[in-house]
Formats: C-alpha cells, structure tokens, sequence
C-alpha cells in the first residue's frame, strides 16, 4: 500500500530484492522500497553504504543482477526507454559543459528530450527563475560558483517534468547557505508539484522531520519509515542518535 494508502499508480519508483555485486564483493543485499508521488526519501549511508551503486541500477547504468524495479509502472531492464523518460537526475560529480552557457546548456538537454523550441524556452525561464538564476542564463558555466552550478543541474532535471528526481548528494562541497537554499527548495518543489525525490546523502541535516527516511548500511537497508516512526523505533530524538543507533551493530 505505500504511506498514507497510495496506489499503486502512485508509486514512482518501486525496487524489489535488489542484489548486486562487484565479483565476490556484495554491494546490495535484498533491497526493497517504494517511493510515492509528493514524497522527499532521503537515503542516509555512509560511503561505501551502496548509495552510488543503487543510483546506477535505478538509472540503468548498470543491468540489475537479480530484483526487479519499476519507474512509474514500467520495467527498467524491459521497458527502459519509457521508464527513464519519467526520471531526472542530479549526479554528485558535474556533468554540465563549462564552456557552454546556463542556456545552451538547458536548450541541449531539452533537445534531447523531444522538446520544441517554444516549450523548451518557456519552461527554461520557469525553472530558472523558481531558482533566481534567470539572470545568469548567459553567462558560461565555468563563470558559476559550485552552488550555481548544482542549481542549473536541477534545473535541467526538471525541464521534461520528471516524475521522480534523483539527487545524488548534491551539495557536497558547498557552503552553508548554498547548501541550505537547495534542501528547501527541493522540499518545497516535492509540496508545490507532487513531484517524488529520492535524495542521496550522509547529512543528518538535510533531513526534515516529515520526510521518509532510508538508512542503507552495508547494502542492507536499516530503516525504511517516515522520520518520526524510525525515532520512536530507534527510541532516540534525533536523526544522528537513530543513524547510529541502527548501524553500530555492524
């Protein structure tokens, strides 16, 4: 059923006994979730949890080796075209051109998509401006500080209205206001357009209290509730004293 009794045409993305490994080495083991329209997940692991490699099986870089999932409905090992027409992304290492501007940017990624020019424009100035970058929409990439530069990404994420978004630990490097601009605006954006987010990071902080929460540990999954359920479970009365709670034992 999902939280809140959500259908199933609600669930954006569904993964089911996902295992995956490197040779003899396990980096998921049995991992299973669902993520509903209007949810902020945030997946908290450390470095070597599986984040990363989850990321690459829901975006098809990688093929599953044994688990099933599904965007919006539809198979990604079978149905990878529609399914990945449904998702944006956000990697943790730029993929932006530096030597192109904010626009041609964003109007290359729209092309991609199928979009017309005269959609592509519009939504480009929608995207740019919920972010205050429409002013900078000329200027090269490479002018941009690290926190401009994460805006622009998501903003080209959003521009074919994804139905799930996939941030992975998007402000790593960044100070603290830049960082703090993103996490509220991807809180609001999941309130404003029912989007799904699923937020890769290691930063208790980023976590809000009414968000769903993932810990990922070792390749299993530790906690998979809304944060207040996982604190009441944990007996503990914040995010860091659970994350440690769930993952000392191992």
């Amino acid at each position: 059923m999902g939280f809140g009794g959500k259908t199933m045409s609600e669930i954006a993305l569904l993964v089911q006994d996902l295992t995956f490994s490197y040779g003899q080495k396990k980096a998921l083991d049995t991992v299973g979730f669902q993520i509903l329209a209007g949810e902020c997940t945030l997946l908290l692991g450390e470095n070597g949890a599986g984040k990363s490699t989850l990321f690459s099986l829901i975006t098809h870089l990688y093929d599953t080796h044994k688990g099933h999932i599904e965007l919006c409905g539809f198979d990604i090992q079978t149905q990878s075209q529609k399914a990945l027409a449904r998702l944006g992304v956000v990697f943790q290492q730029t993929t932006l051109d530096m030597d192109l501007t904010v626009l041609q940017n964003l109007n290359y990624h729209a092309a991609l998509h199928g979009m017309s020019g005269k959609l592509a424009k519009q939504r480009i100035q929608e995207e740019l401006e919920r972010l205050q970058m429409y002013e900078r929409r000329s200027e090269k990439v490479r002018q941009l500080n690290g926190g401009h530069k994460r805006r622009v990404e998501i903003v080209r994420a959003l521009l074919h209205k994804p139905t799930l978004l996939l941030l992975d630990e998007p402000t790593v490097g960044l100070d603290i206001p830049s960082r703090q601009g993103i996490v509220d605006y991807v809180h609001q954006l999941v309130i404003d357009e029912n989007i799904a987010v699923l937020w890769a990071s290691h930063l208790m902080d980023e976590v809000y209290p009414d968000d769903h929460l993932i810990v990922l540990h070792r390749g299993q999954i530790k906690a998979n509730e809304r944060v207040q359920d996982v604190l009441q479970q944990t007996q503990t009365d914040n995010v860091a004293a659970a994350f440690m709670s769930l993952t000392k034992s191992n």
